[in-house]
Parts: structure tokens; C-alpha cells; sequence
């Protein structure tokens, strides 16, 4: 890289090495901009956690210099942190109508107000600072409102694909805008970064409308109520339900918080056609044949507080899973989800239903690009540098792999980590430095104030349960006058050990009687010491290690 001649610095936040949180900074020397701020769900270590956010410190750092927020479309894992972020940082928010639409349900579920927010179309061109300038173009995913972006600044053109997959018969008919993909790459593109999803799954794609095929023909077969579960952001998905339950002569109830506010804001925004008389309330199923009913609803992946779930353990208000209904998961688990998927479908299975899931009975298509449009896409764009984004650490790996046998150097590709700047010049890329990167955790109405510390002590507590010493010591003499009384939580059940408690209360008072013998008289070291030789103790006799409480009592 030739020497103090400016570049432009790429830093993924978030997206890199993992599914979600997604969110990038540009920056050209006092300037920067930033695609996407989505959110993560946690996984099973992260015991109470909500939402897991990216850590946007080095935001916060330089938002003097943010130009705006582009957003590629209105997933969770895209838009999940905005929330979060505006509330501490200023800036226009550049999107589709549907995406801004269900960021503004957010926002004012978070109570964030006075937002710039300004809707873009296909082709829309807007001009943020002296460097950077963004171009939007029509891509094809599982929900509308998608876009691509051709970010053009003084070093040349970065292409970033969004979430997409190459549908050549997508449900609303807006093709995905080759022609333009086409004519970048004529023109010349620095760097594509491209959606690394389904990077391992060979050929292409199915198309969404096959999966509305299937689902005419479920329609029509099934003799009861339907009750079909899908992603509440999937309003393509939602839009086949509604045209097989209006050709079939069913009438559709809407449940679950994020379905209903989708379909409102869809239907209100004109992304979701409904058919007049289809959709009614769900107190109102009562009233019609079971063979006239489907139940749309949330829970395609087993959350425990979701409709389906509920219905499944017989806790829905308004619900309730019967024999002769079929329940159609239209979705496919997200990785880690798995077991609760199929708790899911055992509890429904043992009500009496019908559960239709596997994938081989095409009710679920993915949104992502598999290999052969993935090589397209390379083939379309043809850029100088490529940086495979949007996945697990190995499908940015084989889909630098990939670009390499499209005829892309292997050292013009960059599989980057959260937080490692990569900057460009016209002619050149190279690794340069780290700035703070990582998770926020949130946790309620707390946001970052749940640490490796505290998951570490649920964890704990999870497994091993917790011990109180509670004793009374008089301050001036530091003399030992009650207890200690021993409390157990989560660690053993008291009727059955009477024997280990009492023994572990002997324990307590050797240690304390030790402190003074010890001239340990100050309260921090007299509970360190209660806490260290009641942990040696209790592991020695049980092989567990629960969490010790010394509780001093002043007298």
C-alpha cells in the first residue's frame, strides 16, 4: 500500500464467524457510514440473556463522523440493535418503506423518537459526506423491501449483496435487478461482499413459489384445522398462506405479537395482499367448520414463549391442539434450535395432531443463495477483491474458496473477523488494525450490564445450586455469637441430607473459630476463608460446586 495515501477502512462490527448480529462501518478518513445493526439470539450457555447486540463502542467513539445508517432489509438479524444504537447516536436511517415501517414498530415499542428516517426505492441514489455516495438496487430474499448497495467512494465501488437468493419466480413479481449487477461489474467493482449462507449447499436455490405449490396441495387435503407456523418477518410466506386459504374457502386467524404487527404493518404498507373476508379474529374460529380454519402463528422454532409452543403445552387462552389438526413448521431450524423444534413436534404429536416439518416435505424455502448463484454473482460483478460476510467462520472460508476457483487470487480475498479493519486502496487490500468488537448482551431492560462474570455465576448456580453460612458476630470483639445456620438452594434437598448439612455446619464453625485463630478479624477475610474451605470441603464430599454465600450478620 502506497504510503499516506488514504484508504478505505472496511470494519465489520458483527456478522463475521456467526448467524446475526450483521452490522459494518465504512469509513474514508472523517467520514463513515453503516450497513445494517441486527441482533443475535443467545445461545443455551447464555442462561436469561434476551438478545445479544453487537458492540458498537467504536460508534460511539467517532459518531461525529457518521454520514447515516443504510439498512438492506427488515430482518431481526439487520435491524434487531437500531433501537439500541439510536438511542445514543444521531443520524439519517436510509431504507425501504417495509423495513422502515417494522423499524418504527420497534422504536416506539423502545420508546426512541425524533429518528431521520428516509425511505429509498429501487435506484435510489444518496449522497452521505463528500466521499461516500450509495446506489440501491433491487435483490431477491424471504421478505420485500431487499436491497443490494454499490457503495462508490474515491477508491472505487464496494458492492454488498444483503441477504439474497437469485428467485426467478419470486411471489411479488420484483425480479432481483441483474441487469444492473451486471453493468457495475462492466464498470469496474473494488470489492463484493456477498451473503455466505448457504455457500455449502450445492446448485440453486428452490424458488418461494414452489413452496406455495406445496402448501395449495396440503390445503386441499386436509380435512380439519390448519395450523400452520412459520417466521413472522416471512410475508411472502404469509402472502401463500393467505392465497391457499382464500382458494380453498378457509379463513385465517393470526396469532402471535410479531405475526399480528408484520401483517398489519404489511397489509397497511401494501407488501401484503389479503384477500377480502379471509382474515378474522382468532375468539372467532368457534364459529366456522374446522375443515374452514387455519391458525397462522409464530414458534417455527420452538421458543418457549411463542404461540405454537404454547399451544403444544396446552397454555394457548385461545388454542388448543385437538385430534385431526394438522400443524404444518414452515421453516427450517435455526442451528443450535434443534431440540426444542422437536420437543415441539413430540408434544403435538402426543395431542393427536398431524405435524408436517421434514424438509423433504417442501413447506420451507431458504431466503440465502446456494453455490451456483453465488458463483453468478461473482461472475456478474467480477470484482478486484472479494470479502465473503453473513455466516459461520467455515462458509466464509469455502466461499473464499469458491471465489478463489472463479479465478479470484487468493490473496485479493479477505475472510475477515469482527472488529479487523481491512483497508483498500484502488489498486491494493491488506489486513490492518483491530478496534473493539464483540456483544452486548441485554438482558430486560439492562443492556451491557450482564457480563462473562455474571452468565458465569448462572451457570453456576444452573448447575450446582447455592449454600448459604449465615452466622452473627459481634463488630467490637469480632466474637462469633450465633449460627452458623447453613441454607441450601439447588444443591441438596434438605429431608434427604440431614447428615451432609450438619456436618457442613461443623465445617463452618471450624473455619470460623480458625479466623481467629488466624487474626483474621476483618469480615471480607473471614468470609473469603468461609468460602474457600466450605468449597474445598463440599467438593471433597459431593464432587459438586455450588456457589457460597458467607452472610454476616452484625449483632
Amino acid at each position: 500500500m502506497v504510503k499516506n495515501q488514504a484508504s478505505l477502512q472496511v470494519i465489520p462490527l458483527g456478522g463475521l464467524g456467526e448467524i446475526g448480529k450483521n452490522m459494518t462501518v465504512f469509513r474514508y478518513e472523517d467520514e463513515m457510514i453503516v450497513v445494517d445493526a441486527g441482533l443475535m439470539f443467545p445461545g443455551e450457555e447464555m442462561l436469561g440473556i434476551d438478545v445479544v447486540i453487537p458492540d458498537y463502542s467504536y460508534l460511539l467513539e467517532n459518531k461525529e463522523l457518521l454520514m447515516g445508517i443504510l439498512l438492506t432489509h427488515g430482518h431481526e438479524d439487520h435491524i434487531g440493535a437500531m433501537p439500541y444504537i439510536l438511542r445514543d447516536i444521531e443520524g439519517p436511517v436510509y431504507a425501504s418503506r417495509l423495513t422502515l415501517g417494522l423499524l418504527q414498530d420497534k422504536l416506539k415499542e423502545h420508546g426512541v423518537s425524533k429518528v431521520n428516517l428516509n425511505v429509498v426505492k429501487p435506484h435510489s441514489i444518496v449522497r452521505l459526506g463528500k466521499y461516500f455516495q450509495v446506489e440501491f438496487f433491487r435483490v431477491t430474499h424471504s421478505i420485500p423491501g431487499c436491497f443490494g448497495l454499490a457503495i462508490t467512494t474515491p477508491v472505487g465501488t464496494v458492492v454488498h449483496t444483503g441477504d439474497f437468493k437469485m428467485d426467478q419466480t419470486p411471489v411479488d413479481g420484483e425480479s432481483m435487478d441483474f441487469g444492473r449487477l451486471a453493468e457495475l461489474g462492466r464498470r469496474g467493482v473494488l470489492v463484493l461482499m456477498a451473503d455466505s449462507t448457504n455457500v455449502e449447499r450445492p446448485g440453486f436455490t428452490r424458488s418461494e413459489k414452489e413452496v406455495g405449490g406445496i402448501l395449495n396441495s396440503l390445503f386441499g387435503g386436509c380435512e380439519g384445522r390448519i395450523i400452520l407456523a412459520t417466521f413472522a418477518s416471512n410475508v411472502h410466506r404469509i402472502q401463500q398462506v393467505l392465497d391457499a386459504a382464500f382458494q380453498f374457502k378457509r379463513k385465517v386467524a393470526v396469532v402471535g405479537r410479531s405475526m399480528i404487527n408484520v401483517v398489519g404493518i404489511a397489509q397497511e404498507l401494501q407488501y401484503l395482499r389479503v384477500p377480502d373476508d379471509t382474515v378474522i379474529d382468532i375468539d372467532e374460529i368457534g364459529r366456522y367448520a374446522k375443515n374452514r380454519i387455519v391458525v397462522l402463528c409464530t414458534g417455527s422454532q420452538g421458543e418457549p414463549m411463542s404461540a405454537l409452543t404454547r399451544m403444544a403445552n396446552n397454555d394457548h387462552r385461545r388454542v388448543e391442539i385437538m385430534p385431526g389438526d394438522t400443524v404444518v413448521i414452515s421453516a427450517t431450524p435455526i442451528p443450535g434450535n434443534e431440540k426444542l423444534v422437536g420437543k415441539t413436534v413430540n408434544q403435538l404429536y402426543r395431542l393427536g395432531a398431524e405435524v408436517v416439518h421434514e424438509a423433504s416435505a417442501g413447506v420451507h424455502a431458504s431466503g440465502h443463495a446456494s453455490q451456483e448463484e453465488l458463483k453468478l454473482m461473482l461472475n456478474l460483478v467480477r470484482p478486484k477483491f472479494f470479502m465473503p460476510v453473513h455466516g459461520e467462520y467455515r462458509h466464509l472460508a469455502k466461499h473464499a474458496q469458491l471465489a478463489h476457483k472463479m479465478g479470484i487470487p487468493s490473496n485479493h480475498v479477505f475472510v475477515g473477523e469482527n472488529g479487523q479493519t481491512i483497508e483498500f486502496t484502488k489498486d491494493s487490500g491488506q489486513l490492518s488494525k483491530k478496534v473493539t468488537a464483540g456483544q452486548i448482551l441485554v438482558d430486560g431492560l439492562g443492556v451491557g450490564d450482564v457480563g462473562n462474570v455474571v452468565l458465569r455465576d448462572r451457570k453456576q448456580l444452573s448447575e450446582d445450586g447455592m449454600l448459604l453460612v449465615v452466622f452473627g458476630m459481634r463488630r467490637g470483639g469480632h466474637i462469633l455469637c450465633a449460627g452458623p445456620d447453613i441454607v441450601s438452594r439447588g444443591f441438596v434437598y434438605v429431608k434427604e441430607a440431614d447428615g451432609l448439612l450438619e456436618e457442613a455446619r461443623d465445617k463452618a464453625l471450624q473455619i470460623i473459630e480458625r479466623c481467629g485463630e488466624k487474626n483474621i478479624h476483618d469480615w471480607a477475610g473471614i468470609k473469603g476463608q468461609v468460602r474457600e474451605g466450605m468449597a474445598r470441603y463440599l467438593y471433597e464430599r459431593t464432587r459438586r460446586r455450588p456457589m457460597i454465600l458467607p452472610v454476616i450478620l452484625e449483632v
